[in-house]
C-alpha cells in the first residue's frame, strides 16, 4: 500500500512540475555537459538556435534543439 502511495505521489509530481522546454545558457551548458563559453561558441557557429523574447537580452535554448545537436554529433568507432 506504502508503494503505491510513493508511486501516485511521483506522477503527481511530474505532471505538476513538468520539465521546462527551455533552458538558460548555464542550464543547458549543463545539460551537454559543457563550459557556458563552450555553449555560447557553439550558439555564435550557429549549431545551436536560440530563443529571444521580444525586448529582452537573455537567451534560452529549446531542449529539442538540444537533442537535434546531439543526433547531429553522434559518431561510431
Amino acid at each position: 500500500m506504502e508503494t503505491i502511495r510513493m508511486i501516485e505521489k511521483k506522477t503527481t509530481q511530474r505532471i505538476s512540475n513538468p520539465s521546462p522546454r527551455l533552458l538558460t545558457l548555464k542550464k543547458a551548458a549543463d545539460f551537454l555537459g559543457l563550459t557556458t563559453w563552450s555553449m555560447r561558441e557553439a550558439i555564435w557557429r550557429g549549431d545551436i538556435p536560440v530563443v529571444r523574447f521580444p525586448g529582452g537580452r537573455k537567451m534560452f535554448v529549446d531542449t529539442l534543439d538540444m537533442e537535434r545537436f546531439i543526433e547531429r554529433n553522434k559518431v561510431t568507432f
